[in-house]
């Protein structure tokens, strides 16, 4: 597949990436009116796929948007997907819009969604980030009331981002009413005498699949949680930090705002988290 075009998944058809088109009048362009889900790949297999199912399936209702196609028919698209592009380990991003239709604010009528994914490649095993960790900046959250939807509307996210990569960080951690709500792209962990903290889930975050796994897996293992807010001054003053994306899987905040965390290396709960959630996502490969 290295020599050819990748292949992309657009209303039905696999196309080359240089022949898909999408309508000037998609809702998806015009508004942002729609959701996104980012599925990981682990030995050419989807991993976490249940869980990205449930969340698609929340993000559609909370807006009133129908499923573009019945869910096995969905994940079995996925798989041609992969297939077709050769894709061994990655992930692969799904978005669906309310569709096509004259540019008015309220949802048009009997509009059928539609459904666009791709594939890319990444090194989610053996991402070289794990082992030297990464810095985060804190930014103002900027973002609307329902974070908890996975929507297509990301600007703030971008410009959070944006004064991350302009300030030579990795990631950028929003701040509301002084406390941490999560990262642009991430969840946010810290470490305080052995405990795990993170914020609970509401409206004010997403509901990450890896941080949910990661929740898992911190009881299965017997490791100590708090599910609460935790401000900026806690962070910095953390024995450890960490953060989880589908693409990230787990990686280690060593600095926050230029102040090292700890002492400025990866800590061992993050690592043992991480272990701990390759191992299961290589079972989970491996048993499809």
């Amino acid at each position: 597949m290295s020599s050819q075009e990748r292949i992309v998944f657009l209303n039905g058809e696999y196309l080359p990436q240089s022949q898909a088109r999408v309508s000037v009048f998609d809702r998806g362009f015009l508004f942002g009116d729609g959701v996104y889900e980012v599925i990981p790949v682990i030995r050419g297999k989807l991993v976490d796929e249940d869980y990205s199912v449930e969340r698609l399936n929340r993000s559609l209702n909370e807006i009133d948007m129908a499923w573009p196609c019945e869910p096995e028919a969905y994940l079995e698209m996925l798989r041609t997907l992969i297939a077709h592009n050769e894709l061994v380990e990655g992930s692969v991003y799904v978005q669906v819009t309310r569709g096509v239709a004259e540019r008015d604010f309220a949802y048009p009528a009997d509009t059928p969604t539609s459904l666009m994914a791709y594939t890319a490649r990444r090194a989610l095993l053996d991402n070289p980030l794990a082992a030297k960790g990464v810095k985060v900046v804190t930014v103002p959250d900027l973002r609307w009331k329902r974070r908890d939807i996975k929507s297509l509307n990301l600007l703030a996210q971008c410009m959070a981002k944006q004064q991350a990569a302009s300030a030579g960080a990795f990631e950028a951690w929003m701040v509301e009413d002084g406390r941490i709500t999560e990262g642009a792209s991430s969840s946010a962990f810290i470490v305080k005498d052995g405990c795990i903290i993170t914020r609970a889930l509401s409206n004010s975050i997403l509901p990450g699949i890896r941080r949910r796994v990661i929740l898992e897996l911190i009881n299965q293992h017997g490791m100590a949680l708090e599910q609460r807010p935790f401000s900026v001054e806690e962070a910095l003053h953390a024995d450890e930090a960490f953060l989880s994306s589908a693409t990230t899987l787990v990686l280690p905040v060593t600095h926050v705002d230029g102040t090292a965390i700890g002492d400025g290396r990866p800590g061992e709960i993050a690592a043992r988290l991480r272990e701990l959630y390759v191992a299961s996502l290589l079972a989970e490969a491996d048993g499809k």
